[in-house]
């Protein structure tokens, strides 16, 4: 094509000539011009039978070079595309798989014409069409587009668009376009350099990139553009010599192949699948399962080395006796063993956390936490290693701290970061920017941090433990890797951790532990539903917030399903009665706790849903009175079916073991609210005294209301509450049940009944009830917090009057995530 052309605004695709052509050539244009690409190998300047029948006639300059160019067959050549075929030398591409871009440039008409092909094989005849593309460009004009009669859209969606730097990755001679090349370029010699102690530099420079090329393949990037830039990884024989960097390389490998095999089962990573793809690279080789083995002979030498430099600085001997030296600086030796040792020890540990993760029902735990307390101890003397590589560093090559991926500052050899652009055939190729050293050593102490959590899991088989152990864990925003981890943890074999049975985890939870193994409850149509529901609850519960809401959102309706199937099977069977009753029979009492504990997760999950709206930020402050007014409602409906749970659970516990002169006695005691109730109503208190407070502040000032040109409150109430109304959770809301509630609402009114003073008349006997568990303890001062400034700002909105002008008020989420406090001001 001649290289005047400018292959970026029009756009031509072609797929068979014209139905008024002989059969024989209708068949050859429908095999040649752009084919499906599974079976394409064919040239580009095929592409002339596309142009020569468009379904728009091009004019006479195209006609003439149609005629000029004479007829073609099959095995065109000479096209100049970055694209060669697998199959053939770089005189045949495959470039034409898609639609082609084309601009005319202004001095295409003064140009010369473009050159003939460079060769053309003896055994074929050949025709230039850059003549006929040349016209049909200058005929073109702005949004016409020259194609075949079987043209249509998907076939434009699915092709491979050239010449353009964002989707095309090959329009650019960057790198070396094999490993070979760069290998033959010297870019990855094997030593690192003759001089060994430049040598010893260079392999700490190279375990940093890859350090930082690891960090950035855990943040959502892709394998082939991070880790596998390496080349060094890419040819681990050749490293076979060169012990220290062999033994890095191998552990890194098959601690990424780990990864990748965690995430995979998880199915947490993000949609666009790009961490767990591999890209046929070398993941996995016969001698990796000896990496470890390796490992910790090259430790033990430099260990023994590092020892024999310290004895020396002891008797004060010039040289080491019986052992070969690093590299040729004895002053340098002992620093450099050091740097080596921890880089290699951290790898040492980090791999044994990744596997003694994954085995079955954690059992591997308790060492994987010894492992983790040691990878922390290893990161920090990586990091005080930093200052002495820069001082043995170049100072001309080193690079800025916010930029350098390396402790040294250097500039690493054996990495090409486009030597594998070409493997990403499912996403256009994107920049990466790797995370500097620095940040990366920063991301590992949280992703250990977050393990170590994952570590000090109980194993607890009380589903709401559970559920709360997870909420916990994801405040901290854990990464892909360990969320991943948890995942695999609580959800084995369709079995919380591998070992019990969802029916068994659904019975423990009504508790009825007497039903536990019984065939029958397992094999209820009801059971195994809700059990599938708890263990997918599960899995949506470690996934990332944005989805966590979207799949929670999606999954009420199943929820809300199979509660209004039991209630409806309950009503056939026994009756309209809702209660627990003191004599009736086990399968009654079973089915209605069994109604209950459903329509509690249903509520919980509806809350859920609820407040992670505030941690992505999808709630406008116009639209926050509508949104506690929902919460409200919701955890009313919650707080009621837990306290119908509590109550038939300590209905169980009297018939067990209890008389009946005891009842008495004990259903006074039991009619009190549990420490979990009470901390739901405080919720409640929060949620009624806002949502109250800003419908007040809109019917006497006119804030906090938003009109739009492009929706009505109602149609946002309907966007944001959607699928809880799908899900009828609960019943009878409405957008017309919000508005009649917030419309008589009054700051007069809501001062004379203070929610958030009430709130500070339960926290005393919260904060007796969990004294032992400091995360419930910091819960409720937050709690604490949000009440006592929505009271002052009360109080002072109260005394100044909402309708003053000068009042300001706005709300901000600075005590705590999901419940905002009211911030006045006057102007």
């Amino acid at each position: 094509m001649a290289s005047k052309v400018d292959d970026r605004k029009y756009r031509r695709s072609a797929r068979n000539g014209p139905k008024a052509r002989e059969h024989e050539e209708e068949e050859e244009d429908s095999s040649l011009a752009f084919p499906d690409a599974r079976t394409h190998s064919t040239p580009p300047s095929s592409t002339a039978a596309a142009a020569s029948a468009p379904s728009k006639t091009p004019t006479s300059s195209a006609a003439a070079a149609t005629a000029a160019a004479g007829e073609w067959r099959e095995g065109a050549a000479g096209c100049p595309c970055p694209y060669p075929s697998p199959t053939s030398s770089r005189s045949s591409c495959l470039c034409i798989r898609g639609s082609i871009s084309m601009e005319a440039s202004s001095s295409s008409t003064s140009s010369p014409p473009p050159p003939p092909p460079p060769s053309i094989p003896a055994s074929s005849a050949w025709a230039d069409a850059s003549p006929l593309l040349d016209a049909a460009c200058r005929d073109l004009q702005d949004g016409e587009l020259i194609h075949g009669e079987n043209f249509s859209l998907f076939g434009a969606m699915s092709a491979l668009e050239i010449m353009d730097p964002k989707m095309d990755c090959g329009i650019e001679k960057s790198g070396y376009y094999s490993i070979d090349e760069a290998i033959e370029d010297g870019i990855a010699p094997v030593p690192l350099s003759l001089d060994r102690t430049l040598d010893i530099q260079r392999t700490l420079d190279v375990m940093d990139h890859l350090f930082s090329c690891e960090a950035t393949w855990h943040k959502g990037h892709t394998l082939a553009q991070t880790v596998f830039t390496c080349i060094y990884l890419m040819r681990m024989e050749r490293t076979s010599s060169h012990a220290i960097l062999n033994s890095f390389c191998r552990i890194l490998r098959a601690t990424c192949y780990a990864v990748v095999s965690v995430v995979s089962t998880a199915r947490t990573h993000e949609e666009e699948d790009l961490f767990t793809m591999s890209f046929g690279l070398p993941l996995r080789d016969e001698g990796d399962e000896k990496c470890l083995s390796i490992l910790n002979s090259v430790e033990e030498t430099i260990a023994r080395q590092l020892r024999a430099c310290k004895a020396q600085a002891l008797s004060r001997k010039k040289t080491l006796e019986g052992l070969e030296s690093l590299q040729d600086n004895p002053d340098l030796e002992e620093d450099y063993c050091r740097a080596l040792l921890c880089r290699l020890r951290f790898r040492k540990h980090f791999y044994h956390v990744v596997t003694c993760l994954r085995k079955p029902h954690g059992r591997g735990l308790e060492l994987a936490q010894k492992h983790v307390a040691s990878c922390l101890t290893e990161l920090s003397l990586m990091l005080n290693s930093r200052d002495f590589l820069r001082s043995q560093s170049n100072n001309t090559q080193q690079q800025g701290d916010e930029i350098c991926t390396t402790a040294s500052g250097v500039r690493p050899v054996g990495f090409d970061a486009s030597l594998n652009s070409r493997l990403l055939s499912p996403a256009p190729p994107r920049a990466v920017k790797l995370l500097s050293w620095s940040d990366a050593i920063r991301y590992f102490e949280k992703l250990l941090r977050d393990l170590d959590i994952i570590c000090s899991s109980p194993l607890d088989p009380v589903l709401e433990n559970v559920l709360h152990f997870v909420v916990q864990f994801q405040k901290s925003v854990p990464d892909l890797v360990p969320r991943a981890f948890l995942q695999t943890l609580l959800v084995q074999d369709g079995k919380l951790y591998g070992r019990d049975l969802s029916c068994d985890v659904i019975s423990r939870a009504l508790s009825l532990p007497d039903i536990i193994g019984d065939k029958e409850f397992q094999m209820n149509e009801f059971v195994v539903q809700l059990g599938q529901l708890v263990i997918n609850l599960l899995k949506i519960l470690c996934t990332n917030t944005a989805w966590q809401r979207r799949k929670l959102g999606k999954s009420l309706q199943d929820w809300s399903t199979i509660s209004i199937q039991l209630e409806f099977a309950l009503k056939r069977e026994f009756g309209e009665t809702r209660n627990v009753l003191p004599h009736e029979n086990m399968c009654m009492r079973v089915s209605k706790q069994l109604l209950v504990w459903t329509q509690e997760h249903t509520y919980w999950v509806a809350y859920r849903f609820l407040i992670l709206g505030f941690e992505l930020d999808l709630y406008s402050p116009s639209e926050y009175c509508m949104v506690y007014w929902y919460m409200y409602v919701v955890l009313m409906k919650l707080i009621e079916q837990m306290q119908l749970r509590i109550l038939a659970s300590n209905e169980n516990s009297r018939r067990k073991g209890k008389k009946k002169k005891d009842h008495s006695k004990d259903s006074s005691r039991d009619t009190a609210f549990p420490s979990s109730c009470l901390l739901l109503q405080c919720y409640v208190l929060l949620s009624e005294g806002l949502s109250m407070m800003l419908a007040a502040l809109r019917n006497e000032s006119n804030s906090f209301q938003l009109p739009s040109i492009f929706n009505s409150e109602q149609e946002r109430f309907i966007q944001h509450f959607d699928l809880l109304q799908k899900a009828r959770l609960p019943e009878h809301i409405t957008y017309y049940s919000f508005r009649e509630s917030a419309s008589h609402a009054s700051i007069a009114d809501l001062t004379k009944y203070n929610f958030f003073k009430e709130i500070h008349k339960i926290t005393p006997s919260l904060r007796g009830s969990f004294a032992s568990e400091p995360e419930k303890l910091a819960e409720i001062r937050q709690i604490e917090q949000v009440a006592e400034h929505n009271r002052i700002a009360l109080n002072i909105i109260s005394q100044v009057g909402a309708g003053d002008p000068s009042l300001r008020v706005s709300f901000e989420f600075t005590h705590h995530p999901h419940f905002a406090v009211a911030v006045v001001r006057r102007s």
